[in-house]
Parts: C-alpha cells; sequence; structure tokens
C-alpha cells in the first residue's frame, strides 16, 4: 500500500465570513500553477462565500497524483488528511468538499469523486488529458476494476455515479501536444483529442447511470474561442464562472 507523504502544501483563502465554512477545493495541472489557480478562484470563493484550499502535488512527493499516486505517495489520501485537519481546526466545515480541477488536476478530480463519492458534493473537471470510465471490467486508473498499486481503492459504481458534476473543455482543444496521453488502446477507448475524450466520459457516465435506472451525472459546457492553457480558458472563455456556476449554482 503506497505511503501518504506526511504534509501536503497548500494555499488557504478565506474571508472572515467564510472560515469555518464549505470548502472549495480547486488543483493545478502538471506545470503545478497553483499560484494561478489561486488567484483567479479566489474572487469565487469569496463570491460564494466558501474557503479555498489548493493543494500543491509537488512533481518529486507526488508524480503520480493525477492517478491519484500509483507511483509514491497516495495523492488522494494526503487530500483527505488535509481536509479532516483542516475541519478539526475548525477552518472548514464538516461535510462534503466542491472540487475543480484543469488538465492533470481534472484527472485528479473526477478520479478522485470516483474513489471518495462520499466526500465529495459536486465536481468540474477542466480538460483532462483522459479520464477512467466507469467500466469494472478495467483495471484502475482505465476503469474502476482493481488496481494492482493500489489495493485499497474499492469503487462503488452507484455511489460514484450520484455524484453531479461538470466536464469544461475548450472548443479548440483538438491538439495533441507532448503532455496528452497516447495509445492506440487509448485513442480507440475514448479519442484523440480532449474534446473528443470528455465528449466520450460524459456520455459513458451516462450509459452506465441509465443501465441502473439513475439519472446522468454529468454536464458538458464547451467554452469557443479557447483551447487548453487555463490562462486562456480562464481570460477568455469565462471557465471560473461556468465553475461556479456548476459547484455552487441550483441545477434545473
Amino acid at each position: 500500500m503506497n505511503a501518504v507523504a506526511a504534509e501536503l502544501a497548500f494555499t488557504l483563502h478565506a474571508s472572515p465570513a467564510a472560515r469555518g465554512g464549505r470548502c472549495l477545493v480547486a488543483v493545478h495541472g502538471i506545470s503545478r500553477n497553483d499560484a494561478e489557480i489561486a488567484e483567479h478562484f479566489a474572487p469565487l470563493a469569496d463570491r460564494y462565500g466558501a474557503v479555498l484550499v489548493v493543494p500543491r502535488f509537488g512533481p518529486e512527493a507526488f508524480p503520480d497524483y493525477q492517478r491519484l499516486g500509483r507511483r509514491g505517495p497516495a495523492a488522494d489520501r494526503a487530500l483527505l488528511l488535509l481536509l479532516d485537519r483542516l475541519t478539526a481546526q475548525g477552518t472548514i466545515a464538516p461535510g462534503k468538499v466542491l472540487l475543480f480541477g484543469h488538465s492533470g488536476g481534472a484527472q485528479f478530480v473526477h478520479r478522485f469523486a470516483m474513489a471518495h463519492p462520499d466526500r465529495v458534493a459536486r465536481y468540474a473537471a477542466s480538460a483532462a488529458g483522459w479520464y477512467t470510465l466507469p467500466d469494472p471490467g478495467l483495471a484502475f486508473p482505465y476503469g474502476i476494476g482493481a488496481c494492482p498499486e493500489r489495493p485499497d481503492l474499492a469503487f462503488d459504481a452507484r455511489a460514484l455515479l450520484a455524484v453531479p458534476g461538470q466536464v469544461l473543455v475548450g472548443r479548440r482543444d483538438v491538439r495533441s501536444g507532448p503532455s496528452l496521453r497516447r495509445s492506440d488502446t487509448l485513442d480507440a477507448a475514448q479519442g484523440t483529442t480532449r474534446l473528443e475524450r470528455a465528449e466520450h466520459f460524459v456520455a459513458a457516465m451516462a450509459q452506465a447511470a441509465a443501465a441502473r435506472g439513475m439519472a446522468a451525472p454529468l454536464r458538458l459546457a464547451t467554452v469557443a474561442d479557447a483551447a487548453h492553457r487555463f490562462s486562456g480558458l480562464a481570460r477568455r472563455g469565462g471557465i471560473v464562472a461556468l465553475a461556479g456556476a456548476a459547484l455552487f449554482e441550483p441545477q434545473a
């Protein structure tokens, strides 16, 4: 079983009125742009009266955080320990948290929600490179089957399909750069671009939910005139506002 790092670095933003309130966790991509994420999401947290927690999964301590940590420390357990500590200190309210992640952070966020649905109220995943599908016949992280590197992970399909969320992606996010995982198997299963893979994941989650008599858990929002970089999505595409509406506003 993977060890957990002694402490997860993080940035905390909490207005006096929000302290002890609901928690929004926003997770960076593989560029570790946690400072940029914190800068853009702090005003959103203030608007909705939430406490913002931005963890930093350093490349040496958490080299595989996107997949919850099959190598090195378990990133999901590190975040759970941090949240439990902040709750015990009265910094955040007990109960489920709201999650946002971009790119590698979106990989972490949707997998965290799948592995720990009892800890997540809603999530918004922005432009993940690829996704874990709700298929128990595929080993994690490709599906929700057993993972030899993380035998402690156990997935409850009905529980994870009950967590509402939104998948966000730029309409121009169709380039295949070095950070996009490619393989014949993955391309055939999910598509060759982040846009195609987002569409496939939302459809797969809807199909799995329908097979169990459940409502589709996810909505897809495409951002016009935007590609992959968080800075462009935030400044031109309004992705922070879209995430805020998905996480905080009542859903029809």
